[in-house]
């Protein structure tokens, strides 16, 4: 709710349910709502509070001097009115207070809104300094939305003041007047202002390094050195021309760097660089004194290598070719070019010639620099050459070390965070980037859902902890793989149910956190931990889990900018992770579609004993799918098959082909003719006729498939093989040999160019046929040729179950996870005894021939002891043998195949197919089909290069 629209009637009623327990107005702003429910449990008490009081404010601060002006100016805008305009330090202390009428005044004295009192949220309650530290923003405080009730008759508007430099809160500047002559626009005023004082506190900060400048110029009593101009931050001096014509700018570079981590280091004086042109710099620290106190780093650096001396020589004479000479380096500082000249560069003041402050005109010296002598190592041209690199206060090089830190940061969290399309993954190269450079530890914590590819629930009270990542092993955490409920107080559950960074500068101070697990929590601390921050991660409004950073090694607690840091991994590394759950939900629904489509359990088979794999790749479901179809005569059809492409288009589509492929294989289609069925149905997929009648055909997405399909009769042991465009299949033989049968290729289906041509083989009993598709042997790393030798190679043992040559050949070929999907099927087959196979050859011209076979037929039936089939295979045969002879022409075959059931085949040398059709009363024949169909448990028609063969199949007892 806007602060202009708050509601001051609702307020105290509000107020009051919220002390009682009771549910709180809509009215209620969201903040003010959020800091009530912070001082409650802070523990605060509405009518009693107890303000501490400091002495000891430092009018010299840092902070006072920067503020001094603009409080000036402020006291003397708001004279006239009834503000009191309130500065307080980063701890919420009151530091000055100005403006402001007596009586006005006298009533902040009276709830200790003064000088040297504290007015933090834990122990004020709801204000307009301790809510703006708390909130890390302005806010907007009016009447009843203090928390205690000896401020409701005021209104304050404060905003933090902050560092520049470094973004830490300083202090808060505030705005406070009577409620009845309250202003929203109180909030714009003090905002503005406390950006001057920011813009006064960077000043400052600029102004003390150009005093450390001076101040180093005026001890350096020989003046040599070559210096360049200072800038924002620490002051950045640069490289002379002469030597700045060796170097390259990667080496200006390095050199900065190393200055700006010498600067920040308490305890190192001096290090060496290897530059890429072969030279080696020292650099060396020298501690300077300003006017003012301040105490400030000089860096000096010192070059030299062979073949140095020359090249600056030559430089400094204008003869090298190395283009322009450098501009004037304190040029820059005055915001004028320097006039280009070719002589030597020349020689800086001394100290008894008062050098001018750089950026103030300082200009070089206009008499000739003398002679270097020989034992000067500080005289341009020498072979070594010293000059001032960087200046600057060790404060300030720690923030230019920790902010080039955060850029390397940020970018090594580019490179190194979603590089897999992994949920679990992604959350562990967090928690690895995020330690040590952030924080010494680091947590992941998400919701279950996520990590199944769901949709989160808006429920959050229970995290799964994913990754976490620390300094050490010992820290008294929670593990990874642990379910964690978190107490509503817990910084982690208020980052959830708010939706917003929490930051806990001392973790000692911070009861909600506490709270979670006195007895681990006390642990932690003792272990050292003492900062904590959680980040919510949220990505497309969905809120997937928390982060949370602890530190512990570096003595410094978490600040706003290492929290703003943290949100900027957080935010890159939720939209990673919820790629990684969309991607986990679209690879679980092809997946569950593919595994649907897929036989769920072959039927056992008397013809082959299989063995079957499926592994999924890691860039998706594809389309490679395998099948055992069983056929008429005991025969079985085997087959493999690869769709291109991955997704749930690939597997909707495999599971089409399949379909096809067992309609097909129902009729008893040759091996060639059913991939040329095949290949016209792929055609007809691929190209679908516009709906606006243009004629153009628009692709359906099926780029290609490949297929293998091979037929075996455990009678004659032969296999019939035909491909298109499948890799070759491998025939293990009984003794161990491998070989690989030299199928005709035909093109991928889809084409339609050529037909296909087949391959018979003769099967030794107890030999392997191994399906696959190309995953298995084809790889990115290596050659197919070398995937045929290693697949052979794990094939090469006799005698080996189905079972175990699946996981041979996947261990010998695959990696845990593969690249492309693969299908694997292992037949291994087997023969159908000669007893248990019966034939007889019938001569058209002998009427008594049937009459001998329904006894032959009957006498075997006994032997077998099936002596409960025998009127109904007498009726079978006698239906079928007698249409033979009637109808169709060429030699009459019976045989009868003892397998899993009772098969009765009729074979003659028409094509004609009998079709069954329901007699009427009146006929007097067409119910032999009809009787057929009623006692057998299926019958069919299958065609051969010489006529066809009818087949039924009965059910034993």
């Amino acid at each position: 709710m806007p602060v202009s629209e708050v509601d001051l009637s609702g307020l105290s009623s509000a107020y009051e349910s919220f002390l009682a327990g009771g549910p709180v107005e809509p009215g209620v702003r969201s903040g003010i709502l959020a800091s009530w429910r912070r001082c409650k449990f802070f523990g605060l008490e509405p009518d009693r509070l107890e303000i501490p009081y400091q002495e000891g404010v430092d009018p010299e601060g840092r902070l006072l001097r920067a503020a001094g002006p603009v409080l000036e100016q402020l006291e003397s805008a708001v004279s006239e009115t009834n503000v009191s305009v309130i500065l307080s330090d980063e701890r919420g202390r009151v530091l000055q207070r100005r403006a402001g009428d007596p009586k006005l005044n006298k009533d902040l004295d009276a709830v200790q809104l003064a000088v040297g009192f504290t007015f933090a949220e834990p122990i004020a309650g709801t204000n307009g300094i301790g809510t703006a530290l708390a909130d890390r923003r302005p806010c907007y405080i009016l009447g009843r939305e203090h928390f205690a009730q000896g401020m409701e008759p005021f209104a304050c508007a404060g905003a933090p003041v902050r560092n520049p430099l470094s973004g830490h809160i300083e202090g808060v500047l505030d705005f406070t007047c009577w409620r009845t002559e309250a202003d929203p626009a109180m909030l714009t005023t003090v905002s503005r202002a406390a950006a001057e004082i920011e813009k006064r506190l960077a000043e400052q900060a600029t102004e003390r390094e150009r005093e450390l400048v001076r101040a180093f110029l005026r001890t350096r009593h020989h003046g040599r050195l070559p210096v360049g101009p200072p800038v924002s931050g620490p002051v950045t001096l640069g490289v002379p021309p002469t030597i700045g014509e060796v170097l390259d700018r990667s080496d200006h570079a390095r050199l900065r760097e190393k200055a700006a981590e010498l600067i920040s280091s308490s305890h190192r004086v001096t290090t060496e660089v290897m530059l890429s042109c072969g030279q080696v710099a020292t650099l060396r620290c020298r501690p300077v004194t300003g006017p003012s106190g301040q105490m400030g780093i000089a860096v000096e650096a010192r070059l030299s290598g062979s073949g140095l001396r020359g090249r600056i020589a030559r430089t400094a004479s204008g003869t090298a070719d190395a283009g322009p000479s450098a501009p004037d380096s304190l040029a820059v500082a005055t915001g004028r070019r320097a006039p280009r000249r070719s002589g030597p560069p020349r020689a800086l003041p001394t100290s008894s010639e008062a050098p001018a402050p750089a950026g103030e005109g300082f200009v070089p010296n206009p008499k000739p620099p003398p002679t270097p002598a020989a034992s000067d190592r500080s005289a341009p041209g020498s072979g070594t050459d010293e000059w001032l690199l960087l200046l600057g206060e060790p404060g300030v090089g720690r923030l230019a070390v920790a902010a080039r830190r955060r850029l390397a940061l940020l970018f090594d969290a580019g490179t190194r965070i979603g590089t897999t399309l992994d949920v679990r993954r992604t959350a562990e190269e967090l928690a690895e980037v995020a330690v040590p450079q952030l924080a010494d530890f680091a947590a992941v914590d998400l919701m279950d859902p996520v990590l199944r590819g769901e949709e989160p629930v808006p429920a959050h009270d229970e995290l799964r902890r994913v990754a976490m990542s620390g300094v050490r092993e010992e820290s008294h955490l929670y593990e990874v793989g642990e379910l964690v409920r978190f107490v509503p107080s817990a910084p982690q559950a208020r980052s959830l149910a708010h939706q917003e960074s929490v930051l806990e500068p001392v973790l000692a101070e911070a009861p909600g956190w506490f709270a979670q697990d006195p007895v681990r929590c006390a642990k932690i601390v003792g272990s050292g931990i003492h900062s904590l921050i959680t980040v919510p991660m949220q990505a497309r409004g969905v809120l997937l889990g928390v982060v949370s950073f602890l530190r512990s090694q570096s003595p410094d607690p978490f600040e706003d900018d290492d929290l703003s840091l943290a949100e900027e991994l957080v935010a890159r590394a939720a939209l990673c992770i919820d790629n990684a759950r969309r991607y986990a939900r679209e690879h679980t629904l092809a997946l569950g579609l593919q595994r649907s489509l897929l036989p769920q359990g072959l039927r056992s088979q008397s013809a082959v004993e299989v063995a079957h794999r499926y592994l999924p790749s890691r860039a998706g479901v594809g389309g490679d799918w395998y099948d055992v179809i069983p056929l008429s005569g005991a025969r079985v059809a085997l087959v493999v098959g690869d769709v291109v492409g991955h997704g749930v288009h690939a597997a909707a589509t495999m599971g089409r082909l399949q379909t096809a492929v067992h309609n097909f294989s129902s009729l008893d289609l040759p091996a060639d003719e059913l991939l040329s069925r095949l290949d016209a149905l792929v055609d007809r997929l691929d190209a679908v006729q516009d709906l606006a009648g243009t004629g153009r055909s628009v692709g359906s997405g099926v780029v290609g498939a490949t297929c293998l399909y091979a037929v075996y009769d455990p009678v004659s042991r032969h296999c019939v093989l035909a491909r298109a465009g499948h890799p070759l299949p491998a025939l293990v033989h009984p003794d161990g040999t491998v070989e690989f049968p030299e199928v005709p290729a035909g093109l991928p289906l889809g084409l339609g160019l050529l037909p296909f041509e087949t391959m018979e083989l003769e099967i030794s009993e107890g030999s392997e046929l191994v399906l696959y598709s190309d995953g298995l042997i084809e790889d990115r790393n290596r050659d197919i040729d070398v995937g045929l030798k290693l697949l052979q190679e794990a094939l090469a043992q006799p005698a080996r179950p189905p079972e175990e040559t699946c996981d041979a050949v996947l261990d010998a070929l695959l990696p845990a996870h593969p690249s492309d999907d693969v299908a694997l099927l292992v037949a291994r087959f087997r023969s159908l005894d000669a007893d248990r196979v019966t034939v007889w050859d019938l001569p058209r011209d002998d009427p008594a021939s049937l009459c001998r076979t329904r006894a032959a037929v009957t006498e075997q039936l006994g032997r077998w002891g099936l002596e409960e089939l025998e009127f109904a295979t007498e009726l079978i045969v006698s239906e079928l043998v007698a249409n033979a002879i009637r109808h169709a022409s060429g030699p009459v075959q019976v045989r009868l195949l003892r397998d899993r059931s009772l098969i009765c085949e009729v074979s003659d040398g028409s094509s004609t197919s009998p079709r069954m059709r329901q007699a009427a009363t009146t006929d007097e024949d067409g119910r032999g089909l009809f009787m057929i169909a009623q006692l057998a448990a299926r019958w069919g028609t299958r065609y051969t290069n010489c006529g066809k063969v009818i087949w039924t199949e009965q059910t034993l007892p």
